[in-house]
């Protein structure tokens, strides 16, 4: 006889409440047939050669106490045994898993092709990388807040992360960020990686129609702006929400240690974050009709102040009110408006 997939449907009554990852809470258990009346999430994951790891995201997704969820799986061309692991889980995991071929132009681009192409009735959409772990109540925190806002205004739920090394060890935690999270905070920053991110059919909606074919840096600071440019609302939750793996593997890892901030200053004195810039800026202005009136203006004064001369260039962002979450990063924001490389 065939086990069944996942742990028993649970609810939680009241409003939304941050939980501890490590602790956890209690919760009273309901029959099946409810289950099938919680809110459907599709989990949306782009592989290729994640086989090291793999098994281990896989179990914790099983382990959701939110169960009612799909996986697609979009796979880039793996060589390894990513895909075996994946028929595997689909053969115990009987209807939780869809696999389609990626179109190996790049993560970005497997991601995005993933909102655009898959297909049935659900409310919340989740990214997820191939080799982390998530806490057992990722889905349910997400699904709490995200079920707070209107079915009709996109929403974005993102978090913090704990680090762990290539063998799973603790090794720290994602910056904690105590900003608002706004337009003006994501043109020049992405506060939540996409491992983390949650969003509802409105934000979907929104992501498809800007389409699959843009160049971007990275699919979840798209996210980011693209959902609060048009007024939507994000929260970023500071409980982490899973076990992000930091290992050569990476293709974006944590900018949590001094070594990776000063990485990335060294990027930006060398203009990459101009070119990162370009590219958002460009897809942006493809959804400028979907901006609100007062981020339109925003975007409109970053956009000046990119080309503009010293003195204006300050005021223009000065209007903007551009911000980055740490004093850190301020300091690195005022260096690339000096250096003009924003």
């Amino acid at each position: 006889m065939q086990r069944s997939c996942g742990r028993e449907s649970f609810e939680k009554k009241g409003s939304f409440v941050t939980v501890s990852v490590s602790t956890g809470v209690s919760f009273n258990r309901v029959d099946q047939r409810e289950s099938l009346a919680s809110p459907a999430v599709a989990i949306l994951m782009a592989t290729y050669n994640g086989g090291m790891y793999l098994r281990e995201q896989l179990d914790s997704f099983e382990r959701q106490s939110h169960n009612h969820w799909v996986l697609h799986v979009s796979d880039d061309g793996s060589s390894d045994d990513t895909l075996e692991l994946l028929e595997a889980f689909g053969a115990r995991c009987v209807g939780k898993l869809q696999l389609s071929q990626g179109p190996q132009r790049g993560f970005v681009a497997n991601f995005l092709s993933l909102v655009c192409q898959v297909k049935g009735d659900y409310q919340y959409y989740a990214w997820s990388d191939q080799d982390d772990i998530w806490s057992v109540d990722k889905l349910e925190r997400a699904v709490a807040y995200l079920a707070t806002i209107p079915e009709s205004v996109p929403a974005l739920y993102c978090a913090r992360t704990q680090l762990i090394d290539a063998q799973g060890a603790p090794i720290g935690f994602s910056p904690r960020f105590i900003l608002p999270p706004t337009f003006s905070n994501a043109l020049v920053q992405s506060i939540g990686g996409g491992n983390t991110m949650v969003f509802n059919r409105a934000a979907c909606a929104l992501l498809r129609e800007a389409g699959a074919g843009l160049e971007l840096p990275s699919h979840d600071w798209w996210a980011y702006q693209l959902i609060s440019g048009v007024g939507g609302h994000v929260f970023y939750d500071d409980v982490p929400a899973l076990l992000y793996r930091q290992h050569d593997g990476n293709l974006i890892g944590s900018n949590s240690s001094w070594s990776a901030r000063l990485f990335r200053m060294r990027l930006l004195l060398q203009g990459r974050f101009g070119e990162w810039s370009e590219m958002n800026v460009a897809a942006l202005a493809g959804m400028r009709h979907r901006l609100s009136s007062s981020n339109e203006r925003v975007l409109a004064d970053f956009m000046r102040a990119r080309k503009a001369k010293l003195p204006w260039r300050m005021l223009l962002v000065l209007r903007a009110r551009l911000y980055r979450q740490t004093l850190l990063g301020n300091l690195g924001l005022l260096a690339a408006v000096l250096l003009k490389k924003i």
